[in-house]
């Protein structure tokens, strides 16, 4: 049997002079929302590169989300099992 699952996540970002902010929102299947962020700082000698600290700023957002996501599943996991399972990461 094939199941189709799909997220919906979206990415904010805030410059503010040599610094970039970055919200992420994640849609689960199950309903739940969870929120990540992340920042990045350009050095006051490197160019102006807008889209560099998206990337960072928004990468640093999503492994902040991985981590949420990770720590539910855990626990999920040791819910069902009545027992404490090893660490996913």
């Amino acid at each position: 049997m094939k199941t189709l699952v799909g997220w919906h996540i979206e990415m904010e970002f805030q410059e503010e002079g040599d610094r970039t902010r970055a919200a992420a929102l994640v849609r689960l299947g199950d309903g739940t929302e969870m929120r990540g962020h992340g920042n990045a700082q350009r050095h006051h000698s490197d160019p102006e590169q807008l889209r560099v600290g998206e990337e960072i700023s928004g990468a640093r957002a999503l492994m902040d989300l991985a981590s949420q996501m990770l720590q539910k599943a855990h626990t999920e996991i040791d819910e069902a099992s009545g027992r404490t399972s090893r660490p996913l990461m």
